[in-house]
C-alpha cells in the first residue's frame, strides 16, 4: 500500500522490500536526479558488481530505514511490506537526500574452503589468519548485517547539499563521504565502525554507465562490470576515491569480527556500501 508522507522539505510515497543472501547491496534508482515535476523511484539490490535482483522487504529485517533531508528522519512507520519499490521522492527543495537502510543479523553458513575464499576476495585477513592460527577446517558459521546508503542529488545541482550528504546516520558501518558524492573528480571518505575509525579495511569501488545522464542502466545479466579500484583506509579511516568518470559509482567495505552470539555463529560480519552518481557535463542542472 503506497502512503504519501510530507515531511521536512520533501514528499515521500514509500514501500519497502526483502533481503536474500549475496555479495553488495545497493539502493538503485531510476533517477539520481530529484525532480519537483516527477517522483524518483528507489528500489533496494544484491548481487555482483551492481548487478543484481531487487528485493521484497521483510519488516522484521529492519532497523532504521532513514531519510537525511533538513532533518534525519524514520521513514519505517509509513513502510509497507511486500514490494520491490523502497520509495518514490518528489522533492520540494533543491539540496538533495540520503536515503539509509540498517538491517539487523542473518545467520549463514558455507564450506570451509569457500568461507576462507571469500575472506580473501574481501580482505578479511584478520579472521582468516585467525582460522590458520588455529588450524580450523570447519565450515564458516557466519551472521551478516547490511548498512546501505545512496545519495540523490538535488534541483541545485551536483555540488549542493553538503551538510546532507556528509551526516552521519550512526550505523555500525558507515561510509561517510567528506564532500558531496558526485560532485568532483575525488571523493573523500572515512569508514567508521561503531563511531570509531575503522583503519587498514579494504575499500571496493565499481562504476556502470548512465543513460541520458543521471538514469542508471539496469544490468540484465548475472554479473555487472568489473570492479575499477580498490584501496585501504589509513589509521584514521579516510581514503580517497576516484571517481572522475561519468558514471553510477557504487562503493563498499565489510568488516567481521567473532561473533557477539557464539550460539548462532562463529563471526559477524557488517557490510556498507555508498551509491551515487557522477553525471555527464552536458546533463548536469
Amino acid at each position: 500500500m503506497n502512503v504519501r508522507l510530507r515531511a521536512l522539505g520533501l514528499l515521500f510515497t514509500v514501500l519497502m522490500p526483502g533481503s536474500v543472501r549475496a555479495h553488495e547491496q545497493w539502493f538503485s534508482p531510476d533517477d539520481f536526479q530529484l525532480h519537483r515535476a516527477r517522483p524518483v523511484s528507489v528500489t533496494l539490490r544484491v548481487g555482483e558488481g551492481m548487478c543484481g535482483e531487487a528485493l521484497l522487504y521483510k519488516p522484521e529485517r529492519a532497523v532504521h530505514f532513514l531519510a537525511g533531508a533538513k532533518r534525519v528522519f524514520d521513514l519505517s512507520p509509513v513502510a509497507s511490506a511486500g514490494d520491490s519499490v523502497w520509495a518514490r521522492f518528489t522533492a520540494s527543495d533543491d539540496d538533495g537526500v540520503m536515503l539509509g537502510w540498517e538491517s539487523n543479523f542473518v545467520n549463514h553458513q558455507m564450506k570451509a574452503a569457500a568461507f576462507e575464499a571469500y575472506l580473501a576476495a574481501e580482505g578479511l585477513d584478520g579472521p582468516l589468519a585467525a582460522r590458520h592460527a588455529r588450524q580450523d577446517t570447519t565450515g564458516g558459521r557466519e551472521r551478516y548485517r547490511r548498512c546501505t546508503k545512496v545519495w540523490l542529488t538535488g534541483a541545485g545541482g551536483a555540488a549542493s547539499g553538503a551538510e546532507r550528504a556528509t551526516r552521519t546516520f550512526g550505523f555500525p558501518l558507515e561510509i561517510l563521504p567528506g564532500t558531496v558524492p558526485g560532485a568532483d573528480a575525488m571523493l573523500p571518505i572515512r569508514a567508521t565502525f561503531e563511531g570509531k575509525p575503522l583503519a587498514n579495511v579494504l575499500v571496493r569501488v565499481w562504476r556502470a554507465p548512465l543513460d541520458n545522464g543521471t538514469h542508471p542502466r539496469f544490468c540484465p545479466g548475472p554479473r555487472g562490470p568489473a570492479e575499477v579500484w580498490s584501496g585501504h583506509t589509513d589509521a584514521d579511516g579516510r581514503v580517497n576515491v576516484p571517481c572522475a568518470e561519468p558514471g553510477q559509482w557504487l562503493v563498499g567495505v565489510v568488516h567481521m569480527e567473532p561473533s557477539a552470539s557464539p550460539a548462532d555463529a562463529d563471526w559477524e560480519s557488517t557490510w556498507a556500501s555508498l551509491g551515487f552518481a557522477r553525471a555527464n557535463a552536458a546533463s548536469e542542472r
